[in-house]
This record gives C-alpha cells, sequence and structure tokens, in this order.
C-alpha cells in the first residue's frame, strides 16, 4: 500500500472536507436510507470508518455488515438491499443469473491479497492431491482454486473441495477440518501467522479480482438513492485520503473491525491497490481497464462453467456517480 508523507496542506483539506460533508448530507435525506452490504475486507473498510466518523449521514446511508460475499448476493437476489460490495466475477454472475445491476466504484484491486494458504505438511499445489480445501462457494473462490490447481497441471476433482463460507475459514483451518483454504485478509495473515504457506495468489490472475460496489438498476433510477450514493462514493473517497495522509491515525481506527492493532490493520492493505478518485475515473471510463477486464472474465467463467450464459455487459459499468475531476484553475 503507498504511503503519503504527511503534507499539513493536504491535511487541512481533508479536514474542511470532513467537516463540511456532514452538513452537506444533511439537506436532504432520503426518504428511506440506501442500504448496503459488505462482509469484512479491507477494501470495503474505508466505508465503515466514514460512516463511523459521520463522515456519511446515516440517515442517508445504511451499512449492513454480511459473514460473506455469499450473504450478500443472497440479498441482492432477493431484492432486500439496493447495492452491496463484491468482487467483479460475484457481480457477474448475479448479471448472468438475471439480477440486473451497474457497477459505480472499483475498492480495490487485488495484487495477492487472495491466496490459498497450506499447512506446512503440504510444500507444493502437488501435495495437495487427494486433500481437503476449503473454498467458499463463491465465483471468487471457484476461480482462484481452479487457477492454483490449473498451474500444477491439476483440476477440482484432484482435491477434497469442502464449501465454507469466509466467517468459517479460520476455524475450520484451527479444527484440522481443512490442509488448505482459499481466504483473504484478514484471514489470510491470520493463517500465515499459524505457520500457513501461501501456494498461490491473486498476483497469479492480474486485472481479474477487483472489488467493486454493484448497485441494482432500480436503486440508479431513484433520485434520492442515487444522491446517497454519491454521500457514500465521497465518504469511501475521504477516508481513503485520511489513510494516504495520516496512516498512523487511519490504522488506529480501522483497528476497531480490522484487528487489535493499528500495525495489524494496515498489514492487511498488503497486496492491496486502492484507486482514488482520478484512477477510478480511469478504470469506469468507457476505454478504462475494467471494460477490458468484465469482457476477459465473463468469457473466462463461462469457459470454466462459473456461468451457464455469456451476460450482457454493456450497462455494467456506470461511471456517472464519481466526483467530477478538478478543473485547473487558469
Amino acid at each position: 500500500m503507498p504511503h503519503t508523507l504527511f503534507n499539513r496542506r493536504e491535511s487541512l483539506r481533508t479536514l474542511l472536507s470532513l467537516l463540511c460533508l456532514p452538513a452537506l448530507a444533511a439537506c436532504s435525506p432520503p426518504a428511506a436510507p440506501l442500504s448496503v452490504s459488505a462482509h469484512p475486507w479491507p477494501g470495503y473498510e474505508l466505508m465503515f470508518l466514514a460512516a463511523r466518523e459521520g463522515w456519511i449521514d446515516e440517515r442517508s446511508v445504511q451499512l449492513r455488515e454480511s459473514v460473506s460475499a455469499t450473504e450478500s448476493m443472497q440479498r441482492l437476489r432477493a431484492g432486500t438491499i439496493d447495492a452491496a460490495a463484491l468482487t467483479l466475477d460475484e457481480t457477474i454472475t448475479l448479471l448472468a443469473e438475471g439480477v440486473d445491476l451497474r457497477v459505480v466504484l472499483v475498492f480495490n484491486v487485488s495484487s495477492g491479497a487472495d491466496a490459498l494458504v497450506a499447512k506446512p505438511h503440504v510444500r507444493s499445489l502437488q501435495d495437495l492431491r487427494g486433500r481437503r480445501v476449503g473454498v467458499e462457494d463463491s465465483a471468487v473462490g471457484a476461480l482462484m482454486l481452479h487457477a492454483a490447481l490449473a498451474t500444477a497441471g491439476m483440476s477440482r476433482s484432484d482435491v477434497i473441495a469442502t464449501p465454507l463460507t469466509f466467517d468459517q475459514h479460520l476455524a475450520a483451518w484451527t479444527q484440522g477440518k481443512v490442509d488448505a483454504v482459499v481466504s483473504f485478509e484478514p484471514v489470510r495473515g491470520m493463517l500465515l501467522r499459524k505457520h500457513g504457506r501461501v501456494l498461490f495468489d491473486s498476483t497469479g490472475l492480474p486485472d481479474t479480482i477487483i472489488d467493486v460496489l454493484a448497485v441494482s438498476a432500480q436503486t440508479m433510477a431513484d433520485k434520492n438513492k442515487r444522491r446517497a450514493l454519491r454521500l457514500l462514493i465521497d465518504g469511501h473517497f475521504l477516508a481513503l485520503r485520511h489513510l494516504r495522509t495520516n496512516p498512523a491515525d487511519a490504522a488506529y481506527r480501522l483497528a476497531v473491525r480490522l484487528g487489535d492493532s493499528g500495525p495489524a490493520a494496515l498489514q492487511s492493505y498488503r497486496g492491496l491497490i486502492l484507486p482514488d478518485e482520478h484512477a477510478n475515473r480511469r478504470l469506469l471510463d468507457a476505454q478504462g481497464q475494467l471494460h477490458q477486464s468484465v469482457k476477459t472474465l465473463s468469457a473466462m467463467m463461462l469457459e470454466w462453467g462459473q456461468i451457464a450464459r455469456a451476460p450482457q455487459l454493456d450497462r455494467l459499468i456506470d461511471a456517472s456517480l464519481l466526483p467530477h475531476a478538478e478543473v485547473p484553475a487558469r
């Protein structure tokens, strides 16, 4: 994770922004708050930090924690929430099922944060043959396991895949129910501290595991909900700016949910690229990388049997809620 040196001028601008945002948000809260589901993951935690610090008006946005991506996906299917923090492949899975969604924000790009972690007695991918591998019953888990095994000339049938939701990973490892698990931060770090061994990580799937904010098309058509989405996105970027300008303070605040100490919270961001407003505009642009990633990933998922049909992708990415680019002073 990049660290920015402390800058008084930047910090003052950030502080003024943080003070102003709640006042702006209080002007016209929607009749019903925007409901957003998210499971524990460093890339999503900046939303929760912004909410705790009052940088997002709680009357406008309601963050609903889930235990796993699977639960957030179920909520979107049922229509009980307006939006969810998901990986891009999980979003494509829902789209292929007929859930009409829009991607309006990139939280992070995984570059090593997702990994297949094995116990010390498993020394290589080939050693997994016939062993129990815990994996969440979601697209990202299946993709990671498939890619990892493929590099060793193996397939899923060569291992005993054990379905586990994210909240079950640590317990299954500790209780000896698995020999390896496809997991991510903060559990990935916990497993490494228990002498786990990384056999494969998301650097082997570049520009593939991308976490996004997926919003229902119905929500996007609601004027008040769109306003709340802008507040949420602005709050996320304010928290990201705070993390970059004052990482020590941000780490202390993030540790409330990510770990028992500031250093542990910061450590969980290793292997993650966190795009700011400018990077998000480039990613979500009509000619941006996200469009190509969506096409490539969708084709890969169809080939590997992760989705039954190719979804319509032409309206998936929507950059209209991102902050406008600043016009340089003349």
